[in-house]
């Protein structure tokens, strides 16, 4: 006869760090390449909790995505609400990117963006978190860019709109390059040529 004391009692694991575990997994490794295994593994889980919890896998790599998206979009914000300036947001994001040449940060890209190379619209399902990511990073260099006009120091004449995504498009780019094995110097360079667009 089944214990009643065990009948809805609180999970064992906190969900968030088991949700963190995945992230760190899908991220170095890539959506299809990461197998049941290797999430059991990184999150200490048996196969029966992790359905339960999370659902298929494509369901638990959608909270993986949002996720991400969530935490990198919350501090980007964080740091335009901080910085001396719309365009000095712009310059330190870019330049801390160009930094991770040649470091395993910078092997491993940026989740959101290896899972638009990974799948592009072949996958609708995981298409619309990977959108949605991109669009919120997209919004947060639009704010600065409206910052740097007001300030005076990003050109009066930039479609914001249009520069936003110019610059998330050239950051995935220049992620894509440096995962690819493109080193500091490289990467400087590139941020140097992105950069003219603010002038």
């Amino acid at each position: 006869m089944a214990d009643m004391n065990t009948l809805g009692r609180p999970l064992e694991f906190d969900p968030d760090k088991a949700i963190d575990a995945a992230v760190e997994v899908f991220w170095r490794k890539g959506y299809e390449a990461t197998s049941m295994t290797n999430l059991l593994e990184a999150m200490s889980l048996s196969k029966s909790s992790l359905y339960q919890t999370f659902g298929s896998k494509q369901q638990l790599f959608e909270r993986c995505l949002s996720r991400y998206a969530d935490r990198l979009s919350a501090e980007m914000a964080k740091e335009l609400e901080e910085a001396k300036s719309g365009r000095g947001f712009i310059e330190d994001t870019f330049g801390g990117v160009a930094d991770t040449a040649q470091q395993p940060e910078g092997a491993k890209g940026c989740l959101i963006a290896n899972s638009a190379n990974e799948f592009g619209q072949r996958e609708p399902a995981l298409a619309v978190p990977v959108s949605d990511g991109l669009n919120r990073f997209a919004k947060i260099f639009m704010d600065a860019v409206v910052k740097g006009q007001a300030e005076g120091s990003i050109s009066a004449d930039a479609d914001p709109r249009a520069l936003g995504n110019y610059l998330i498009g050239t950051m995935n780019g220049l992620r894509t390059m440096i995962k690819a094995g493109a080193d500091r110097r490289s990467a400087k360079g590139m941020v140097t040529l992105i950069l003219k667009a603010l002038n």
